[in-house]
């Protein structure tokens, strides 16, 4: 069970997405830091808007290092995309 936030206390927005799948990595990213997170699923009226997704939450004092980590963690996804040349990715794996 998801621990429920202190309704006193500040919690700030650091990510939002349209699939849980993707919450649900960078929610085990910022707990695998020790940053306490909380995601809310984004409801609308889908005849009005037919959007949803995931929001994540972190207390105030936790906002910076866990946007620094989301960060480094896309920018190293971008990076290892860049690295890898077209014909790597199109190459069948050696047969056995």
């Amino acid at each position: 069970m998801e621990k429920r936030p202190d309704p006193n206390e500040k919690l700030v927005k650091v990510f939002d997405c349209e699939q849980e799948s993707e919450a649900l990595v960078v929610r085990g990213l910022l707990e695998s830091a020790g940053i306490d997170c909380f995601m809310t699923a984004l409801d609308t009226d889908q005849e009005l808007f037919p959007v949803g997704g995931v929001m994540i939450q972190v207390r105030e004092d936790q906002e910076d290092e866990a946007r620094r980590l989301i960060e480094e963690s896309r920018a190293g996804a971008e990076s290892n995309l860049q690295d890898a040349s077209p014909e790597a990715l199109s190459e069948e794996p050696p047969q056995k």
